[in-house]
C-alpha cells in the first residue's frame, strides 16, 4: 500500500474509532430520533415568532405551525405581537382539541373530513388505540412550543468564546467535552440568566447546590454567574451523577430531573436504557422537560456541529483577560484604575461581582480571583505598590505622643505621595475629605497643581 494511502487509512480508522466511542458515550436510541429531529427544528429553524402545536409524547405529530412574523413586518410593537401570539395560540389549541374530540366521537370517516381534520386524522393513521384521539386531546398531550432560533444562535455565538476553556476544564475532570453544550439547553448560554425559583447563570445552579460544589454565593460575589467558575462546579456535579448512575444519558437527564428521580425511574422500569425510560416511565414529576432533556442535548450537539461548519459564522471578539488573586479588598474604581481600564470593563470581565460591588458600595473582597484585561501587565505591580503605600500610610498615621506647646499631646499628620495621573479630586475622594481642605492644609492656591512624587498632608476629618 502506498505511504499516502496508508496514512489516509489510519486517519479514517481513527475518525471511525472516535465516532464509535462518542456514539457509545452518548447513544441515540431510534425511539428518540423523532424528538431529536423536533428539537433541531426548534433550535435552528423556527423563529421566536412561530409557535408549533404538537403532541407532547410523539413529537413528530405536528398539528400546525402559527407564524406571527408578518405582524412584525407590518410594524406591530413587540408587546402587541406578544399579546396576539398568546391569544391565538390558546385559541388554536382549543380548535385542535375540538377536532380530536370530534374525530373520537364520529369515528373519523376520511371521506367527510375537511383539510385540517384530515391532516389530524392522518397523523394517527397507524395508532391502533381505540381511544387515540381522546387521549391526544388531554391537557398533558396537547402542547405548544415556541421557536428558539434567535436565542439559540445567540447562545452559540457567545458560548463559542468560552467553549475552549470550558472543554479544558471538563477534560481536566476526566469528562467528555461535549457536555459543555448543556448550558445551551439550560439557559441558551445567557450569562445573566435567572429563573423564577432562584437558579442563576448559564448552568442554572440553585444557591444551595452552588455552595455544595465549592462556589461562593452571597450578596457580594455569586460565582454561579461566572461561566468558568460555574463550569468547574458543573463538571464535579456531572461526574458525581455519572458515578452514581453509570450512564451519561441518565446523568444528563439527572441534571434536569435530579439524580434520585432518575435512579427511581430506572429501577421502576427495570432498565438504564434512556429510550425505554422516556417511553415507559410515567412518574408524577417526570414531565415534558425531563422526558426531552437528553433529546434536546443531542439536538444541540447536532446544531452546534452544523453551524460550526458554516463559513463566516458570526463571532464577537471578547476581551482577553488574565486572573489575579487579590490579597486585599479593593474598590472596583481603584481596581479599574490600576488595570488601566474602566469600571464597566471590570464588571464585564467579572460577572460574579454583584450589584453593590459594581456600584462601588462594597469592595471586591480579599481572595477573589479578579480578571483584568490581558494587556494589564502592570496590575500586579501597581496593586502591590498600593498595598505597600497604604501600609506605610497607616503606620505614619498612628498617633505617637509628643510634646507640643503648653505640654499638649499632638499627632503626626497623615500624608500621601502623589502618583502619576492623580489629582486633588482623586485624593480627596480616596480619603473622604474635601478638595478645599486639601488646598488649605497644603497652602495650595486655586490655580496651583500637584505633581507626581509630591507629598501632601491629609487633613483630619471633622
Amino acid at each position: 500500500m502506498p505511504r499516502r494511502s496508508f496514512q489516509l487509512a489510519l486517519i479514517l480508522s481513527a475518525f471511525t474509532l472516535t465516532a464509535t466511542v462518542r456514539a457509545e458515550t452518548f447513544p441515540r436510541p431510534a425511539v428518540l430520533e423523532p424528538q431529536v429531529k423536533f428539537w433541531r427544528s426548534i433550535f435552528s429553524e423556527y423563529s421566536k415568532y412561530q409557535v408549533v402545536l404538537h403532541d407532547a409524547v410523539d413529537l413528530d405529530k405536528v398539528y400546525k405551525v402559527l407564524d406571527f412574523r408578518p405582524y412584525v413586518d407590518q410594524g406591530m410593537t413587540e408587546g402587541e405581537v406578544e399579546r396576539l401570539l398568546r391569544a391565538e395560540t390558546a385559541y388554536e389549541l382549543e380548535r385542535v382539541r375540538t377536532t380530536l374530540r370530534w374525530l373520537q366521537e364520529n369515528g373519523g370517516d376520511p371521506g367527510s373530513l375537511g383539510a385540517e381534520e384530515r391532516h389530524v386524522y392522518d397523523l394517527y393513521r397507524n395508532d391502533e388505540s381505540p381511544y387515540r384521539f381522546l387521549e391526544a386531546a388531554g391537557d398533558k398531550r396537547l402542547h405548544s412550543q415556541r421557536g428558539l432560533r434567535e436565542k439559540f444562535m445567540e447562545g452559540l455565538r457567545v458560548g463559542r468564546h468560552f467553549f475552549p476553556d470550558m472543554e479544558r476544564i471538563f477534560r481536566e475532570e476526566g469528562l467528555p467535552p461535549e457536555l459543555t453544550r448543556l448550558p445551551l439547553i439550560e439557559s441558551c448560554f445567557n450569562l445573566n440568566a435567572y429563573s423564577k425559583v432562584g437558579a442563576a447563570g448559564i448552568w442554572q445552579f440553585m444557591p444551595a447546590t452552588g455552595r455544595h460544589f465549592m462556589m461562593e454565593v452571597n450578596a457580594v460575589v455569586d460565582e454561579r454567574r461566572d461561566p468558568l467558575a460555574s463550569t468547574r462546579a458543573a463538571a464535579r456535579f456531572l461526574s458525581q451523577m455519572h458515578d452514581d448512575l453509570n450512564s451519561w444519558p441518565l446523568a444528563i437527564t439527572g441534571w434536569n430531573h435530579g439524580p434520585d428521580g432518575v435512579y427511581r425511574a430506572a429501577r421502576e422500569v427495570g432498565t438504564s436504557d434512556i429510550g425505554t425510560i422516556v417511553r415507559r416511565y410515567h412518574g408524577p414529576s417526570f414531565g415534558f422537560a425531563s422526558r426531552n432533556f437528553y433529546a434536546e442535548f443531542l439536538a444541540a450537539l447536532d446544531v452546534d456541529r452544523e453551524t460550526g461548519r458554516l463559513e463566516g459564522a458570526p463571532v464577537t471578539q471578547l476581551l482577553r483577560s488574565r486572573q489575579h488573586r487579590l490579597d486585599r479588598s479593593v474598590g472596583i474604581e481603584v481596581a479599574a484604575r490600576l488595570a488601566g481600564t474602566d469600571r464597566d470593563t471590570i464588571a464585564e470581565l467579572n460577572p460574579a461581582l454583584m450589584g453593590p460591588v459594581v456600584a462601588g458600595h462594597r469592595p471586591i473582597p480579599r481572595g477573589y480571583h479578579l480578571r483584568v484585561p490581558g494587556g494589564s501587565s502592570q496590575f500586579e505591580t501597581r496593586i502591590a505598590e498600593l498595598s505597600a503605600e497604604e501600609q506605610v500610610t497607616r503606620v505614619s498615621a498612628v498617633e505617637y505622643p509628643r510634646r507640643g506647646r503648653m505640654g499638649a499631646r499632638t499627632a503626626t499628620a497623615q500624608t500621601h505621595r502623589v502618583k502619576s495621573g492623580q489629582t486633588l479630586s482623586h485624593i480627596a475622594k480616596r480619603y473622604k475629605v474635601s478638595v478645599a481642605s486639601l488646598r488649605n492644609a497644603n497652602g495650595l492656591g486655586k490655580k496651583k497643581t500637584i505633581k507626581p512624587g509630591q507629598v501632601i498632608r491629609i487633613p483630619r476629618k471633622a
